[in-house]
């Protein structure tokens, strides 16, 4: 798993103490099945987007309490809230970008 998907133990541990991951256990060893892999591409995919590990979480646990359904539901509405806030910090950016770019054309310009 660690090199499968360039992850420390200590990630996998720490995300088997949250309960993201739930691999069998046969004394100190971890066997992580297919489920395990897929429920770690998802967790990864999550981070990548954003989303904190306690949505991710509890994204995770609407499939097994109630089924794909309200599981896709549940993402949809995640993935617009998410789009927003990316939007948002999108648009400080490009202001903060167009602001530094302004500052340093204007010293460039004061030393010649």
């Amino acid at each position: 798993m660690c090199a499968k998907f360039d992850v420390t133990p200590r990630t996998l541990r720490y995300y088997e103490y949250i309960e993201l991951l739930q691999p069998e256990r046969e004394g100190r060893t971890r066997w992580y099945h297919p489920r395990e892999v897929a429920r770690m591409t998802l967790i990864l995919r999550g981070r990548r987007f954003g989303f904190s590990l306690e949505d991710i979480r509890q994204w995770l646990l609407l499939y097994e309490q109630e089924g794909t359904r309200r599981q896709l539901d549940t993402w949809i509405e995640m993935a617009d809230r998410q789009l927003a806030e990316l939007g948002r910090r999108k648009a400080e950016l490009e202001e903060t970008i167009l602001e530094l770019q302004k500052l340093r054309d204007e010293t460039a310009a004061a030393l010649n």
